[in-house]
């Protein structure tokens, strides 16, 4: 009676446990549905919009940080390597239900008595480790164990046992290729042997097999591995899988992994073995997994996860077609463009390509591509990295589609209250400079005077209208760069300077149909929203092309690098806190479309790092690819519409404002008419010289080494692309725009947005912005003057000499006293 009161006692603990765990971790366990992706393999083809193929899709297995996309099915994989797997990872495979419980006692026993601990895991529950519970990084935990044990008997009652085994062998770990893993049985095959994976004879399949456990350590030595063979070729013999021929003949088959030199006997002993190139092994994957075997990739991953939520796993891999928006010269071109930008060390990119008459998606890129395969985080929709100057025209035409002019003027100086941005070389001018000198060279100050004007409110609406989605506490920094947005949605939100006005929401699919013709999706017609009225795009747009050819490259243009002979260009550079994302987005009639370089794990690129010189190029190109065949073609200028001559630049205006005074503006709302551009009688004085010049793209951050706490630090955005080196003291502008203001020389205390010989993103750029401190190389102001005065930045000249500004309310966005100041990460992306 004491024996079964004890033995009740223990059922009773053990059902307890059983429960707990359960309770634990048994109701967030996922799905074994998500694997239905063993039914299917690579059957659904995938066209672009002229009706040509250009790949299939596929499921992907994951295991651990690795994922297999090119999934075998069981008729391509080698007999004999199914069978030496099943006898050397799970003999009872067959005969389990998922948890080979005896396999775990014999385990656990030879563990004890012969200190040779034995994992005891079955297929089933490797095909789940590796899979379904990837995240949990193969940790030996009970909550693993558990949520295995669990999930193999659901796996099983799911799924046959071929599949399952097809699974793991897609699915496994064979070994380091270099630059990828090698995963699964295709890999291992070409990678090992340069072979097909059905082509694998017995002797190759018992090697492969022992590589299994510990493929990295085993592969480099062949020698003391060789008898593993020979017992795994035995048990073969003993489970009836081969004959004892078959098994003998195999044992003395010479086999050649690759990167080895091997000598052999006739009885299958060695004579010698070198490990001469391991390498060997990288370069067959690559040859596997190369250029030619990956192309579209990231095309083909966007349109999974657009499809998914709409038709199901099921149907998206059961075969079909899917007809997508893609155009393949479009596609080819920017991958191109990857493959051939010259970035720095570590960093990579994203871009994207859109048609801005419906939104349709062109291209997708998702990494910086190499010989090996492509990373499968795509860069191009999933990242969000904060955008820099680039928002900055975005705000520009909200005050257009406002009633402002191009010619309006808008004090370069600090602002009161606690936020404190300032331009990139830590320096402004005093004066008022026109919205379009501004733009062309990226200034920050008078941009965030623009927003406090408008207010933050109504530009995070405007935003939103974009397909953007504004960090709740953005303040004023957003105007200047810290919203966070993918490649595809700048390029959407870009779009709407060259169709008139309208945003599409990006989409790649046009139609879905299942193997027998039977239309499964079908998207609508794409419906924009009106986001500015014809004449404010059109007006958004002169602005934009004025920053692709304002300024030539001797001058300091920030954006020369985008022109595409033949074709009007428009597009804007973009820099943040210390030098982390770099952006150029832009237009032209036909194709919009935006590049992001960056590290992907975050920090900080080089201080010689411009977005004019390394974004914009892979932008050109993959533009210019797009392009290529097309017969140039204009932006459709809308009625309305006049040109002046402004300060030597030829701006659109509104006919019905092209004659007006230009307005002055401060940021309080108390705008002033002016017969000429009013300049202050006395220069502002001059913030502190940077002792690096800015870099030539304006960034929106936090003005970075000036000794002071970073939460009291102002905001400077460093310049997208170089300033020259010294502009003329004769009056005479940068730009071709004669001196800001009132034609005369500017103040000391401006500076371009980058080093000397190129364009800055704005006079003063931000030193907040992530393209690096002072990096034009000069202190000038825009009117070659430098600043000598170490002093922290002054305030504003005295009022009897300069126009008295009006103390904004509280309601208009300055920050008030005791806001807390933007962090050094938040604030000033550079242009």
């Amino acid at each position: 009676m004491k024996f079964f009161n004890v033995l009740g006692g223990v059922l009773l603990i053990g059902a307890a446990g059983v429960g707990g765990a359960w309770y634990a971790w048994g109701r967030d366990l996922p799905s074994v549905s998500d694997l239905d992706v063993l039914e299917y393999s690579g059957q659904t083809r995938v066209y672009d919009r002229a009706g040509s193929l250009v790949g299939t899709l596929s499921p992907s297995l994951s295991s651990g940080g690795s994922v297999n996309r090119n999934l075998l099915k069981s008729s391509q994989i080698s007999p004999w390597l199914q069978k030496t797997v099943v006898t050397s990872e799970d003999r009872r495979f067959y005969q389990h239900h998922g948890v080979d419980y005896i396999g775990i006692v014999r385990g656990l026993v030879k563990g004890v008595l012969e200190n040779d601990l034995e994992g005891g895991s079955s297929i089933t529950q490797q095909v789940v480790k590796n899979t379904l519970l990837a995240e949990l990084e193969g940790a030996r935990t009970a909550e693993r164990k558990f949520k295995e044990a669990i999930l193999a008997f659901q796996l099983e009652r799911n799924f046959n046992k071929d599949q399952i085994l097809n699974a793991y062998l897609n699915v496994i770990y064979w070994g380091d290729g270099g630059n990828s893993d090698i995963i699964g049985a295709g890999g291992a095959a070409h990678a090992y042997f340069r072979k097909q994976p059905g082509e694998l004879n017995l002797a190759e399949s018992v090697y492969l097999t022992t590589l299994i456990p510990a493929p990295n350590s085993r592969y480099r030595s062949f020698q003391a591995f060789r008898p593993l063979m020979k017992d795994l070729l035995a048990r073969m013999v003993e489970d009836g899988k081969v004959t004892q021929a078959e098994a003998d003949a195999a044992w003395k088959t010479p086999i050649y992994p690759a990167g080895w030199r091997i000598g052999w006997n006739d009885d299958g002993s060695l004579r010698s073995a070198v490990l001469e190139r391991p390498s060997r092994l990288g370069e067959n994957l690559t040859l596997l997994e190369g250029v030619r075997r990956y192309p579209n990739q990231y095309y083909l991953q966007a349109v999974e996860k657009e499809l998914l939520p709409i038709i199901g796993r099921k149907a998206l891999y059961a075969g079909g077609r899917i007809y997508t928006g893609m155009s393949a010269p479009a596609q080819a071109a920017a991958e191109q463009a990857s493959r051939s930008a010259d970035l720095p060390d570590g960093a990579t990119l994203g871009a994207a390509l859109v048609r801005p008459d419906s939104g349709e998606v062109l291209a997708l890129v998702g990494q910086k591509l190499t010989d090996g395969r492509p990373d499968d985080w795509n860069n191009a929709t999933q990242a969000r990295r904060q955008v820099g100057s680039s928002i900055k025209p975005l705000l520009y035409t909200l005050a257009l589609q406002r009633g402002w002019k191009q010619s309006d003027t808008v004090l370069d100086a600090p602002i009161s209250g606690t936020y404190q941005p300032m331009n990139y070389d830590r320096r402004w001018t005093g004066r008022y400079v026109t919205m379009r000198y501004s733009l062309d060279h990226s200034l920050n100050l008078p941009t965030v005077r623009i927003g406090q004007e408008l207010g933050v409110p109504t530009f995070e609406a405007k935003l939103r209208e974009l397909g953007f989605t504004p960090p709740a506490d953005g303040g004023l920094s957003l105007t200047i760069g810290t919203l966070e947005a993918s490649p595809l949605q700048m390029a959407a939100a870009y779009a709407t300077f060259a169709n008139g006005g309208l945003y599409y929401a990006p989409t790649l699919v046009r139609k879905v149909e299942d193997p027998r013709g039977k239309v499964l999706y079908a998207r609508p017609a794409p419906k924009p929203r009106r986001v500015w009225d014809a004449q404010t795009a059109w007006l958004g747009l002169d602005m934009l092309r004025g920053v692709v050819n304002d300024l030539t490259a001797a001058q300091g243009g920030l954006a020369t690098r985008a022109q595409i002979p033949g074709w009007p260009v428009g597009g804007k550079t973009g820099t943040t806190n210390d030098i982390k994302d770099l952006w150029f987005a832009g237009v032209t009639p036909t194709v919009a479309g935006a590049v992001w370089v960056g590290r992907q794990e975050g920090g900080s690129l080089p201080s010689w790092a411009y977005s004019g010189e390394i974004p914009t190029p892979v932008w050109q190109q993959a533009v210019a690819g797009a392009l290529a065949g097309q017969v140039p073609s204009s932006f459709r200028e809308p009625p309305g519409i006049t040109y002046r001559v402004v300060r030597q630049v030829n701006m659109a205006f509104r006919t019905d404002q092209a004659d007006q005074e230009p307005v002055a503006r401060d940021g309080s709302g108390s705008g002033t008419r002016s017969s000429f551009f009013p300049r202050r009688n006395a220069p502002a004085q001059a913030a502190p010289a940077p002792t690096q010049a800015p870099d030539p793209q304006v960034q929106d951050t936090p003005a970075q080494d000036t000794g002071t706490p970073d939460a009291g630090q102002p905001d400077t955005q460093q310049p997208d692309t170089q300033v020259p080196d010294a502009a003329s003291q004769d009056g005479s502008s940068l730009d071709g725009q004669s001196p800001e203001p009132g034609g005369q020389d500017l103040p000391a205390g401006t500076a371009p947005d980058g080093p000397p010989g190129s364009g800055q993103d704005g006079a003063g750029q931000n030193s907040s912005s992530q393209n690096g401190p002072g990096q034009d190389g000069s202190s000038q102001d825009g009117a070659g003057q430098s600043f000598p005065d170490p002093a922290p930045p002054e305030p504003l000249p005295d009022p009897a000499t300069t126009p008295d500004p009006v103390t904004p309310a509280p309601n208009e966005l300055v920050p008030l006293p005791g806001t807390p100041d933007p962090s050094p990460n938040e604030i000033q992306p550079l242009n």
